[in-house]
């Protein structure tokens, strides 16, 4: 298990040396007349170095898979199959299986009439090219539309259907039909992008962990074929969410104000200015100070701001701006422009935050279409976790994620139970990362640190496990206390990564501006307020069952989603976007993922 923080049960009967080594063929030669598990005189080789528990992995992102969508079969009722025969259509799986079942029933065009697109094809087309407004690329649903009628010269073929009546010669007739299948394709992509996204997150690393929405696609082009207006019916499909639609809104404003300026502030990533340098993106520098810079600091060197003409010149009035800035964004005021700098002056710019909002677009569509009138949302890079009840956010409190080393994986579930005064299994991870080296030179120190341990099921002094050459079932935890890593309680939803909510005694964290520390597990800074919302108790009945200082856990009566999520933008309960640095780079790999998607689609 890739998560590095506490489970509740026991290890699984693997020997740890099996882990250490990758299995029983690697195992050093060891020479004993003693009983598995047990320190008695030994002659061993020297032991392999021992490898590391890594986490999980991101990947290069494969969009979906494509095949050719199969026409032969398609007729348009009172003609032959021979214009769409010859149209040449590649899509999904589902949405090249919605295509054929449409139009495997011999139905006439729906986008095409007396040899010309028809208005309603030119209103979802029109919708398209404005995909960008709901988070999506126009780029991914664009096709060419045939020319008009009149502007053909072919002559007028003796065979059409109704549909097709008036049609000029063949040539225009296979581009109508090539337009039509074309057409639909890209509808049936966009209501299935529009509903649950354009992304498999599971693709883009193995710390997403989503079932993708099963999107009826069979349904979408009859009702098409229904509808008065379809490019409103196709609008109609975007996520309600009070969430999603002030993400929208947010990207429209950001939109219009971008638009309005005269040129874009684009830093390079790896630039390296120094006082008494001079280099073209000076200007860009001032451009984005002026931008993101607060009214106090703008006021205070507004007549350098204003002053500055001198392109490329870096000077002793803009040194002094750029550590001001510095200052004011918490950075070592040097006046040295680097990485963390660029970070601060354009990873908060307007272009950024467009990014930011279109990504939590994206994943938003990953949750369900309503998050619950009761459930917790924990977000990671805001540090945050926060109870609604009654559709409405009842507080917040602050949280401890995971390390960029060991990162808290984005997920749902439902919390099923308190357990008060926890037990801490300590994970094989932890033993292998981080126990063992102390292991092999000090085998008691698990006795000193007040831990429990087991072989094969029975309890044994830490010294007396040969740490080099176990072949039995070890199990490590730690009892109830004070000192306990998981503190009074957890919170458990069950999943498959181990992670849930718990209490902690290093409180200090909590007084920290960036709070990635934990092994992956959520530490709450208030658990007890917690445990009393899920469970539907007072604080002061949570504190008489921890007082008992016995191991129980009680199962809430009803079952609440906990989503533990990862959104750079997302609107606070004012509904106002509040904007968070991307603590794990991972709205970096969903770019990649949604470039590679593009690319896969207009290729």
């Amino acid at each position: 298990m890739a998560t590095l923080c506490a489970h509740s049960s026991p290890a699984q009967a693997i020997t740890l040396l099996d882990i250490i080594r990758g299995g029983p063929a690697n195992r050093a030669p060891v020479y004993n007349d003693r009983l598995p598990g047990r320190e008695t005189r030994e002659r061993r080789v020297d032991p392999q170095p021992l490898p590391k528990v890594t986490g999980p992995k991101y990947h290069a992102y494969k969009p979906d898979a494509v095949r050719a969508v199969r026409t032969a079969g398609f007729a348009v009722a009172g003609n032959d199959a021979s214009p769409f025969a010859d149209a040449k259509v590649s899509a999904s799986e589902d949405v090249a299986a919605a295509i054929e079942s449409f139009y495997g029933k011999n139905a006439t065009p729906l986008w095409v009439s007396n040899g010309d697109v028809t208005s309603k094809a030119q209103a979802v087309i029109e919708l398209f090219e404005r995909a960008d407004a709901y988070g999506l690329d126009p780029a991914d649903y664009r096709l060419t539309v045939p020319e008009l009628l009149t502007a053909s010269t072919e002559p007028v073929s003796a065979t059409m259907s109704d549909g097709m009546a008036a049609v000029p010669g063949d040539g225009h007739r296979r581009a109508l039909m090539q337009f039509e299948l074309d057409l639909s394709a890209s509808v049936l992509r966009f209501a299935q992008d529009m509903v649950r996204g354009r992304l498999d997150p599971n693709r883009i690393s193995d710390y997403h962990d989503f079932k993708r929405k099963d999107v009826k696609l069979a349904f979408v082009l009859p009702f098409v074929r229904a509808e008065e207006n379809p490019a409103a019916y196709l609008e109609g499909l975007a996520p309600q969410s009070p969430q999603f639609v002030a993400l929208k809104a947010e990207l429209a404003r950001l939109k219009a104000k971008v638009s309005d300026r005269d040129q874009r502030i684009e830093l390079p990533y790896d630039l390296l200015l120094k006082p008494g340098t001079d280099d073209p993106a000076v200007a860009g520098v001032v451009a984005a100070i002026r931008e993101v810079a607060s009214d106090d600091l703008t006021s205070a060197h507004a007549e350098t701001l204003s002053g500055y003409q001198e392109a490329g010149k870096y000077t002793p009035e803009l040194v002094e701006l750029v550590k001001a800035f510095q200052k004011e964004a918490g950075l070592k005021p040097d006046g040295v422009v680097g990485r963390a700098t660029v970070r601060a002056l354009v990873g908060h710019s307007d272009e950024a935050k467009i990014e930011k909002l279109v990504i939590a677009m994206e994943q938003a569509r990953w949750l369900p279409t309503e998050l619950g009138e009761r459930h917790v949302f924990i977000n990671q890079p805001a540090y945050m976790a926060y109870y609604h009840e009654d559709g409405d956010e009842q507080f917040s409190m602050r949280v401890v994620v995971g390390s960029k080393s060991n990162q808290t994986y984005f997920f749902q579930d439902e919390i099923e139970t308190v357990e008060f005064n926890p037990y801490w299994g300590v994970p094989q991870s932890i033993i292998i990362n981080e126990m063992l080296p102390h292991l092999r030179s000090d085998p008691s120190y698990l006795d000193r640190m007040g831990y429990q341990v087991e072989v094969s099921g029975r309890p044994v002094s830490s010294s007396s496990v040969n740490w080099y050459g176990s072949t039995q079932s070890i199990a490590v935890r730690q009892p109830p206390s004070s000192d306990n890593a998981l503190g009074e309680l957890k919170i458990l939803f069950p999943n498959a990564h181990a992670i849930y909510m718990h209490d902690t005694p290093s409180k200090s964290y909590f007084q920290r501006d960036t709070r990635a520390l934990s092994h992956g597990c959520i530490r709450l800074a208030e658990p007890r307020k917690m445990a009393a919302a899920v469970l539907g108790v007072t604080e002061q009945e949570i504190g008489s069952r921890i007082a008992g200082g016995r191991n129980k856990g009680e199962k809430v009566t009803s079952k609440i989603p906990v989503y533990v999520s990862y959104f750079t933008a997302w609107p606070n309960k004012d509904g106002v976007i509040e904007y968070f640095d991307d603590v794990y780079d991972r709205d970096a790999a969903t770019l990649k993922a949604m470039a590679a998607t593009t690319k896969a689609r207009t290729s």
